[in-house]
């Protein structure tokens, strides 16, 4: 005890003796008191000084307050700012000995990884940690790497982060330049192939060859699939410094977008565009990486952080899906990861929400059982999180997909609870969303059922019209692409296709603005057959074709629908004919899809005739 206070005394001296020498103007910056607390308090006593200053800054205070005299409140005040001072540079030790740890820890898990140093590397900069490190600081984790160990394997990632920060440096001078480029009409990942827009603009900025490849790759709207395959001699080095750059250009894109106060749903709308946009990017490097399994996997881990990090913004779409393919040890190496927040309370959601948008993308793959899985545990999570929205949005797809396994009592149940909650819970959007899907589930069932009385058909129309005023009320995109694209489908059921063709192109288009790929797909499918019921048969060919290769592309067995009518219809046409109707909406075609996608479509043909 007596120590203590002998160490507390000396800590009232030492905080004295920096006031003193600050009011004989011996001290000419607050460089100087951070040196003079580094050398002044010893390790572990960090504690002990804390109560000192605490004591000797409530004193100079009060002296402050109480004093009368000019002279002596003079004296007190500049006494004070100097405590104040000590204080601050204080903290400022303390940032930096939380950073030291950091840095040490990461080290020590890099080092002593026996496995793969890879992703070891991916989890001490997940920014997803408590205390994520800065560029600072991972400057610094590159050189104690370096000076840890002559593992080769070790130096590879110290050069690979060393590189990333310098690619990284030039970068984000010019992160946003590609937006004031001339007769630039918007802001977005899109516009004429190799042209403009980010990916063009940042090639030019780079020095790496391997990311100036991927940027050309992206600005030619080429796949990152075959880029990836063609790495053939990435180093980890290289892979490194590829990971930083693409991270901190995510990073950098969301932190501007997400401060654009002057239009907040551009902003959102922006930012879950780049999150999707890198999300997708790092689904294609893990799916092109396959025959490399560590840059597979870190890439895969990668995806995942960005899914946790998107999670957390309030800008989540529930009701909108990406793409990601995750089977075997991938899919056990997402859900182990995602596992971490539920150590935490308040991070419970952040499962739900990304379990939301994985069983969405299984639906849209037409792996409906794991879909089921999936929004059936976002459901509890949701529930017993207290997540209202989440846990009404997987009533929603799970109707959605029991309509798809031809189940409809579940589906008309779970879209009903979806619509009684969410009305409760005064949740617009799923309110939106739930007529919708209760009304599309008793049309698919009225059809199974063949009801034919125009009368059977009224009162779920009617649900669907609902959710589109309600969906168009509240400008949001993303549903009101599903109530048109659904009332469309009700009425090619119905057998009224002019009023199916209406909703339909407008359910494209609008699936278009929302970036929603399965419902273009969806959209384009069901005006083949639209077209197709009114001997529109160019018409047919050239929607079938689009959707066709859309639902392909993104992995969905519904591709296999548009592609059985279009092989009637060359049946029915004959080859050459058929052939030149294609030919026909070529410039149209390229327009969505490009010359290679156009040039893929004999092929997917093909491929389904031989699986038939």
């Amino acid at each position: 005890m007596s120590d203590s206070l002998s160490l507390r005394d000396r800590y009232l001296a030492f905080i004295d003796e920096i006031v003193e020498t600050t009011l004989k103007g011996k001290i000419s910056s607050v460089e100087q008191v951070y040196q003079m607390l580094l050398k002044g308090v010893s390790s572990g006593t960090g504690e002990v000084f804390e109560l000192a200053l605490s004591d000797r800054l409530a004193a100079a205070q009060s002296l402050v307050d109480s004093e009368k005299d000019e002279l002596k409140k003079a004296k007190a005040t500049r006494s004070l700012r100097a405590i104040k001072t000590i204080e601050n540079q204080w903290q400022r030790t303390q940032e930096q000995n939380k950073a030291n740890n950091a840095i040490a820890f990461a080290v020590k898990e890099i080092t002593q990884e026996s496995g793969d140093r890879l992703a070891a590397l991916l989890r001490v900069i997940d920014p997803n940690r408590k205390y994520p490190l800065n560029l600072q600081q991972l400057g610094q984790l590159a050189k104690s790497l370096q000076q840890a160990s002559e593992n080769q394997e070790i130096l590879q990632l110290s050069e690979g982060i060393t590189r990333g920060l310098a690619s990284w440096q030039r970068l984000s001078d010019n992160l946003l330049g590609w937006m004031y480029d001339q007769n630039r009409s918007s802001i977005g990942f899109g516009g004429v192939p190799g042209e403009n827009g980010p990916w063009a603009s940042w090639e030019k900025t780079v020095n790496s060859p391997l990311i100036q490849a991927l940027f050309h790759t992206l600005a030619m709207e080429e796949s990152a699939i075959q880029f990836a395959q063609q790495q053939r001699f990435i180093t980890d080095s290289d892979w490194v410094e590829l990971t930083l750059v693409l991270q901190y250009l995510q990073r950098g894109l969301v932190n501007w977008f997400d401060q654009q106060a002057y239009n907040i749903k551009a902003g959102s709308k922006l930012s879950i565009s780049t999150f999707l946009t890198f999300a997708a990017i790092w689904n294609q490097l893990a799916n092109g990486f396959v025959s490399i399994s560590r840059y597979s996997n870190a890439s895969s881990q990668v995806l995942l952080q960005i899914l946790r990090n998107f999670a957390q913004r309030p800008y989540f779409p529930l009701y909108g899906g990406i793409f990601a393919s995750f089977s075997g040890s991938y899919l056990r190496d997402a859900l182990d990861y995602l596992d971490e927040p539920l150590r935490q309370a308040e991070g419970t959601q952040e499962k739900a929400r990304i379990l939301t948008l994985l069983g969405y993308s299984q639906r849209a793959m037409g792996q409906y059982d794991r879909s089921i899985g999936f929004h059936q545990q976002a459901l509890e999570i949701a529930r017993n999180a207290g997540d209202r929205p989440c846990e009404i949005a997987n009533l929603n797809h799970l109707s959605r997909t029991f309509v798809a396994t031809a189940n409809y009592t579940e589906a008309i149940n779970n879209s009903q609870r979806a619509l009684i909650l969410s009305r409760q819970a005064g949740d617009k959007t799923g309110e939106a969303n739930a007529l919708v899907n209760l009304g599309y589930s008793e049309v698919m069932q009225a059809q199974q059922l063949k009801q034919i009385e125009p009368e059977t058909y009224e009162m779920a129309i009617n649900y669907l019209q609902q959710g589109l005023k309600l969906s168009e009320q509240l400008g949001d995109i993303q549903s009101k692409a599903l109530c048109v694209s659904s009332l469309g489908i009700a009425y090619l059921v119905t057998e009224q296709p002019q009023l199916a063709i209406k909703h339909l192109e407008d359910g494209f288009n609008t699936a278009q603005t929302s970036g929603d790929l399965y419902l273009q797909g969806l959209n384009l499918a069901s005006l083949a057959e639209a077209n197709y019921s009114m001997a529109n048969f160019t018409r047919a060919i050239y929607t079938g074709c689009l959707g066709m290769y859309l639902l392909n592309q993104i992995s969905s067995l519904e591709w296999r629908k548009p592609a059985a009518l279009l092989i009637i219809l060359q049946g029915q046409m004959g080859a050459e004919a058929f052939n030149n109707a294609l030919q026909q909406h070529r410039p149209k075609i390229i327009a969505v899809i490009g010359v290679d996608g156009y040039d893929y479509i004999p092929q997917l043909l093909e491929e389904y005739k031989q699986s038939m």
